[in-house]
């Protein structure tokens, strides 16, 4: 018996007598002293994570479960971020709690439980932040062609660092700006992140330099080693970097999700360093190349159109002889010019004499004019007073005496006022005076009831006016015709 149990006061019988106290104390020291470091694998479930810092959960399997408690001061060390349904190895001691009767597991580090539990983590997170889509290929951005600083995040300590500054000596020196972070363990994933973020703030203004290109790289190593670059956080960073990102995480077969959200994907961080610049001497040789092909491509335009040139002026004509022919026919011209003035000039006065001697002279021409003129004179002014003495005798014949004027008017008035009569006899209005009364609908006459319907509305005008009516139903003596309600 441990001895820790302390007999009560003897009893009636054999059987010794207890304290509570006693037997949860016990209880709890054959506890720690059995089970004082074990390694628990279960599924986690209840997590819970209270404000003062303790984490209390339940590990199970398919036929059992244990509560368990991470205590504030281990959550930093537990190696993982606890979370429901993550299958673990959980490793602790196992500790009663008196007050309430009951056993926990006191967990001091945690681990995934295998690669199976890990791979399914990686996975499930996987499909989520693609359905988010922080792999889409629109989303990846092209490297530059050369750029001044490269950025790296990565250890401070071994070959990876001095495989990238190797790989860049040798192609193309660049300036380096090196982070250095923790690639695996506890923290790791807050560093690499904390990295990213940082590289990705720079705006260039300040003494460090803003890089044109990120790597984030680490070697090779086991699935729970390269766990760090699988962290949601440190994924999330990656896809927000506003820098172009080349991850080059483990060897040539190992993936991480960081690789899916980066912007290229290295095998290897010397593939890293190879993608990001371009070898020097290969790129010397390739602007050679191309600077000799554009002097070649010059020269040949040159001589196609020396050659064109050359044609163009073996088909032109002798300038000198052509000069030659023009100042002859200048000169035959002047010849020819010289002579025909005066020729035309000699014709065309020759011409003007001929006219002159066939034109009459200009007092016979004035004297018919005259003598026509006179002529005219006279008949219009015999005209004027034959057509004056006829408009004075047919005014002498209309003068009329005023008597045979007033019973002409007389006979004209009795006359209008007949056909006046006879007017008002067939007016619209002499009929309405009558008692009868005119049917218009929409501004047309009325002619017949069947044009007529139920409900329509019509304008009846009477001899003194008009007023307006609703076409009514028919009565029963006479359905031929409508009745008007007003």
């Amino acid at each position: 018996m441990d001895e820790g149990f302390a007999a009560g006061a003897p009893s009636a019988g054999n059987v010794p007598e207890y304290t509570v106290s006693e037997i949860s104390g016990a209880i709890r020291r054959t506890l720690e002293g059995s089970f004082s470091c074990v390694r628990v694998r279960g599924e986690i479930t209840e997590f819970k994570r209270y404000p003062s810092g303790h984490i209390y959960f339940s590990l199970k399997d398919e036929r059992g479960k244990i509560a368990g408690v991470v205590w504030r001061g281990s959550v930093s060390r537990l190696g993982l971020v606890p979370e429901n349904g993550l299958e673990i190895i959980a490793t602790g001691k196992i500790s009663a709690y008196g007050e309430r009767s009951s056993y926990q597991l006191v967990v001091e580090r945690m681990e995934y439980a295998g690669e199976g539990a890990l791979l399914a983590r990686i996975e499930r997170l996987r499909l989520k932040l693609a359905e988010e889509g922080l792999f889409d290929a629109d989303r990846k951005r092209p490297l530059p062609l050369l750029p001044n600083v490269i950025g790296v995040v990565t250890s401070a300590q071994g070959a990876v660092l001095h495989d990238i500054r190797t790989t860049l000596a040798r192609r193309f020196p660049r300036q380096l700006l090196v982070w250095p972070v923790a690639v695996q363990g506890e923290g790791a994933a807050a560093q690499v992140k904390a990295a990213i973020d940082g590289f990705s703030r720079l705006d260039g203004t300040g003494p460090v330099p803003r890089p044109d290109v990120l790597i984030v790289a680490r070697g090779g190593g086991s699935l729970e080693d390269l766990m760090a670059f699988n962290d949601e956080s440190v994924v999330r960073a990656a896809a927000a970097c506003t820098i172009p990102l080349i991850s080059a995480v483990g060897h040539e077969t190992d993936t991480t999700l960081i690789d899916f959200a980066s912007d290229r994907r290295a095998p290897t961080p010397t593939a890293a360093a190879e993608m990001a610049v371009p070898v020097r001497s290969e790129l010397l040789a390739d602007l050679e190349h191309r600077g000799a092909r554009a002097l070649g491509a010059l020269s040949r335009l040159m001589q196609t159109a020396r050659l064109r040139l050359d044609r163009a002026a073996a088909a032109l004509p002798d300038l000198p002889s052509l000069l030659q022919t023009a100042r002859m026919q200048l000169d035959d011209r002047g010849r020819r010019l010289d002579n025909a003035l005066p020729n035309f000039v000699h014709k065309q006065r020759s011409a003007l004499v001929a006219v002159e001697r066939h034109m009459p002279s200009v007092e016979t021409l004035l004297s018919t004019r005259r003598t026509r003129l006179a002529l005219l004179g006279s008949s219009l002014q015999s005209g004027l007073r034959h057509s004056v003495q006829m408009r004075e005798a047919r005014l002498g014949r209309l003068r009329i005496s005023p008597a045979p004027l007033a019973a002409l008017v007389r006979e004209r008035r009795v006359a209008l006022a007949g056909i006046g009569g006879q007017l008002e006899a067939v007016s619209p209005q002499a009929v309405l005076a009558r008692g009868y009364a005119l049917v218009t609908a929409g501004g047309q006459p009325v002619t017949s009831a069947k044009a007529l319907k139920l409900g329509e509305d019509v304008t009846l005008t009477f001899g003194d006016g008009s007023r307006d009516a609703v076409i009514g139903r028919k009565k029963a003596k006479d359905k031929a015709q409508g009745l008007l309600d007003f």
